[in-house]
C-alpha cells in the first residue's frame, strides 16, 4: 500500500505518534525505506509528536450533561465528577488561568468562561453546554500555560524517531520559540524540525518561531478549535506568505479531502480548498484520516496529486504565485538562485539542476518558484529526503561530482534520464564551488543536453 501511495503522488509519509508504538514506528520506517530503495527515489518520513495533552478527569457515571447557563467547577479533587464539577489534573492551568479566560472542552464542543479563580478551584459559567465524558481534552485559547512542548512521552518518541532515522519531526501545540529551541537541542541536526501552528499563542509569535523552525505546518484542525473558524483562512495565507519570504517550506493540513474517508470522490468545496492552498504557494498539502484510516487512500492521494498538477498548469497560477515573490537576500547564494530563475525563464530552459549537499541550494531555488522543473542532485540521502517536502524539487541521490566538467556532464545526463530535458535542449546548473561545501552557492552555467546524454 505504501508503494501504491508513493506511485499515486505521495512524497512524504507522516507517522502520528498519538497512535503509534515504538515497534510500529520502526516497522513503518523499515517498510518506507524498502519502498524507497525499490523506486530509487528519496522519500521523506515525518514523525508527528503528540505534544502536551490537557484532559479532564473522570465522571462517576462515565459522562455528565452540562447545561448552557449553569455554573460548573473544575478543581484539584480527584473524586469522580458529576454535572456540577470535575477533576482537572493540571496544576499548571490553575497557576496560569485568569478570570474571563475561555476553556474549550472536547474539541470546542463545550465552552466555559472562568468567573472565579483560586489555587485549587476554577469556577466557570457554561456558555455552550452538552454531554461531556471521561478524559476529554481541554483547550485554553486565552491562556499561555507554562508547559514544556515536549512531555515525557514526546521525549521518548523523539529519541525513538531519531534512532530510526526519520527526516522531519513535527512539534504539536507549541506556544513560543523556546519550544523549538528545546527540540533542536535534542535533534542536533539529525532531523529537521517542523512547527505545527495550532494555538493562538503561536500565531502571535509566528516570526520568532519561524526564525528557529525549519518549516511550518498550518494545523487547521486544532487551530479552528482554539480560535474562531473564520480567522483560520487568513492565518493560513499569512503563514504561507512568511514562509515564502523566509524560503522555508509550509505544509497545509487537516480535512483537505475529508469526505474521501468514506467516498471515492471529494466535494467540490474540498477541491477548491486544496487548489487555494496551492495557488497561495504552499509547498505541500497533507492528508490525515483520508489515507490513514479511510476507505479510499490511493484515490485520495491521486486526487490531491491531480488537483496540484492542474493548478500549476492553470494560466492564473504563475501571476498569483509571483505576486508573493520577494527580493533575494543580499547574499551571493540568493542572488544566484534568483538569477537562475530569470535566465531559465528568459531562455526557456528545460530545467534548473542544483548540486546540493545540505539541501540549501535546492531550498533557495524553490523559493524563486521558477516555471521550469528543479532537479536537485545530492550525494547525501538525508538531504534528498528532507527536500521531499519542498515545492517543485525532484531529488536524485548520486555521488558527488569529481570536478566542474563531471558536474556539467552528469547534470545533463541525469536531467535527460529523469525525463526533464531532451537532447538538444538546454539546462542551467547551479552549485557551490569548491564542491561539497554546504551553503556555498556561487556557480551557474548553461549547458546543452547532447545526443549522448542517455549513454551510461
Amino acid at each position: 500500500m505504501i508503494g501504491r501511495l508513493f506511485e499515486a503522488g505521495a512524497d512524504v509519509f507522516r507517522i502520528n505518534m498519538s497512535h503509534t508504538s515504538h515497534d510500529k514506528l520502526r516497522e513503518l520506517v523499515t517498510t518506507i525505506r524498502a519502498v524507497e530503495a525499490g523506486y530509487s527515489r528519496p522519500i521523506g518520513i515525518l514523525v508527528d509528536l503528540q505534544g502536551p495533552k490537557l484532559r479532564l478527569g473522570t465522571f462517576a457515571d462515565g459522562a455528565a450533561e452540562i447545561e448552557t447557563g449553569q455554573d460548573f467547577v473544575l478543581d484539584t479533587d480527584a473524586a469522580p465528577g458529576d454535572a456540577k464539577r470535575v477533576h482537572l489534573p493540571h496544576p499548571e492551568i490553575f497557576a496560569a488561568i485568569k478570570r474571563g479566560d475561555t476553556l474549550l472542552i472536547d474539541d470546542g464542543k463545550l465552552r466555559l468562561v472562568a468567573t472565579d479563580v483560586a489555587a485549587a478551584r476554577i469556577a466557570t459559567r457554561v456558555e455552550v453546554g452538552g454531554k461531556v465524558s471521561n478524559r476529554k481534552g481541554v483547550s485554553l485559547p486565552d491562556t499561555v500555560i507554562p508547559l514544556a512542548a515536549l512531555a515525557p512521552k514526546d521525549l521518548a518518541d523523539l529519541e525513538a524517531a531519531l534512532n530510526a532515522g526519520v527526516d522531519w519531526i513535527a512539534l504539536s501545540f507549541i506556544q513560543r520559540p523556546e519550544d523549538i529551541a528545546e527540540a533542536k537541542k535534542i535533534t542536533r541536526g539529525r532531523a529537521a524540525v517542523m512547527a505545527k501552528i495550532e494555538k493562538p499563542q503561536a500565531v502571535a509569535r509566528l516570526a520568532d518561531i519561524l526564525d528557529l523552525a525549519d518549516a511550518l505546518m498550518v494545523a487547521r484542525g486544532d487551530l479552528g478549535v482554539e480560535m474562531p473558524l473564520e480567522k483560520v483562512p487568513g492565518v493560513q495565507k499569512e503563514m504561507t506568505r512568511i514562509c515564502r519570504r523566509a524560503g522555508k517550506p509550509v505544509v497545509v493540513a487537516t480535512q483537505m479531502l475529508e469526505s474521501m474517508i468514506a467516498s471515492p470522490v471529494p466535494t467540490r468545496a474540498e477541491v477548491s480548498d486544496v487548489a487555494t492552498a496551492i495557488f497561495d504557494g504552499a509547498d505541500a498539502v497533507m492528508l490525515s484520516a483520508e489515507s490513514a484510516a479511510g476507505k479510499y487512500p490511493v484515490e485520495a492521494v491521486a486526487t490531491m496529486n491531480r488537483i496540484a498538477e492542474e493548478v500549476e498548469r492553470d494560466g492564473m497560477y504563475p501571476p498569483s504565485i509571483h505576486v508573493l515573490q520577494t527580493e533575494p537576500e543580499a547574499t551571493g547564494a540568493d542572488a544566484i538562485a534568483a538569477a537562475a530563475r530569470q535566465v531559465a525563464e528568459t531562455l526557456d530552459l528545460a530545467a534548473i539542476v542544483c548540486w546540493t549537499s545540505s539541501g540549501s541550494t535546492g531550498l533557495r531555488v524553490s523559493r524563486e518558484r521558477p516555471n521550469c522543473p528543479i532537479v536537485a542532485i545530492s550525494p547525501i540521502e538525508a538531504a534528498g529526503r528532507k527536500l521531499s517536502v519542498v515545492w517543485g524539487i525532484h531529488c536524485v541521490i548520486d555521488e558527488d561530482a569529481r570536478d566542474q566538467d563531471d558536474m556539467v556532464e552528469r547534470a545533463c545526463r541525469l536531467a535527460f534520464k529523469e525525463g526533464f530535458a531532451k537532447a538538444g535542449q538546454r539546462i542551467i546548473i547551479v552549485a557551490g564551488v569548491p564542491l561539497g561545501t554546504p551553503g556555498a552557492t556561487n556557480f551557474m552555467r548553461i549547458a546543452f543536453v547532447g545526443p549522448g546524454a542517455d549513454d551510461e
